[in-house]
């Protein structure tokens, strides 16, 4: 509390913008992963990205080193528009007291990341349809191969209206949802505790960077599964009307993935998951708490 929700929002974008330019290569890395064997069973289909090292390793030999920074442009609109919004409608309920209520902070986090979710969907959107671009070879998933950020933005709205901007958010909706539930709920509770029993100061980098620490474990485990949904239901190959052309939404995408790549398959990726989550937990918390202080 003591900020502003404005400020906040500002705050907010800038710490996940700060954490986005760091954690973008693994976000590149944990996209190609999920997208691989796409509603393949195990063990038919060539891997071309074989866990987060050798994963990074092949995009930068079918894209070069600027191969892992790909979508940033709209990695950093989407941080900036979903985290702004995410941390403005936290702080408002922070302000109101909704958070002393049992089970406030849960709530108020859930809200918040979802609000945040529709508002940043767009960017997400075209983010996902750029680092899924590589090589032939190296492809998984579908390729939209677009020029740019503004040219894929045109694409979109060319062909399917300011509706086809909003595609995929329904898996976005519960991934952004259930993450800032998960990750303001333990990231608050952490700091807290580890200061309780006296391991690090009040206010002191070392209980943030734990608090945020304990968070990123924390969404990493619940939030796999959505972070694969949402990819493959943005990613998807669309009609011309914009009905999706392997999904139909978000419960088809779970029955699909689930009977056809094994439950398994719902968490294809989470070392890229936990490698960026938990980073990106830890630098735009940090980063929000360090310029709140401030």
């Amino acid at each position: 509390g003591g900020v502003p929700p404005a400020t906040d929002l500002v705050l907010g974008a800038t710490a996940g913008c700060l954490a986005c330019f760091l954690t973008n290569p693994l976000e590149v890395v944990k996209t190609r992963l999920q997208l691989q064997g796409e509603l393949q069973p195990p063990g038919t289909y060539p891997r071309p990205y074989r866990g987060v090292l050798r994963a990074a390793v092949a995009v930068c030999r079918a894209d070069g080193l600027r191969g892992l920074q790909k979508g940033l442009a709209a990695g950093l609109l989407y941080q900036g528009l979903m985290n702004g919004v995410r941390f403005y409608c936290y702080s408002h309920a922070e302000d109101a007291g909704w958070t002393e209520y049992p089970g406030g902070t849960v709530a108020a986090g859930a809200v918040a990341g979802a609000v945040g979710a529709i508002v940043g969907s767009p960017a997400y959107l075209v983010k996902t349809h750029l680092q899924a671009q590589t090589l032939s070879t190296m492809a998984v998933g579908h390729q939209h191969n677009h020029e740019s950020i503004s040219g894929a933005f045109k694409s979109i709205y060319q062909q399917h209206g300011v509706v086809g901007l909003w595609r995929g958010v329904t898996g976005a909706v519960p991934r952004v949802a259930v993450g800032s539930a998960v990750q303001l709920a333990t990231f608050a509770s952490a700091k807290d505790w580890v200061c309780e029993r006296q391991w690090f100061r009040k206010g002191s980098w070392a209980a943030v960077l734990a608090g945020g620490m304990v968070s990123g474990v924390a969404v990493a485990v619940t939030m796999t599964p959505f972070d694969v949904i949402s990819t493959r239901l943005y990613n998807q190959p669309v009609d011309a009307d914009g009905t999706g052309k392997l999904y139909r939404g978000f419960l088809d995408c779970i029955l699909q993935i689930s009977s056809k790549e094994g439950l398994l398959g719902l968490y294809k990726g989470i070392g890229a998951v936990y490698l960026r989550l938990g980073p990106h937990t830890v630098l735009s918390l940090f980063f929000w708490d360090k310029l709140r202080n401030m």
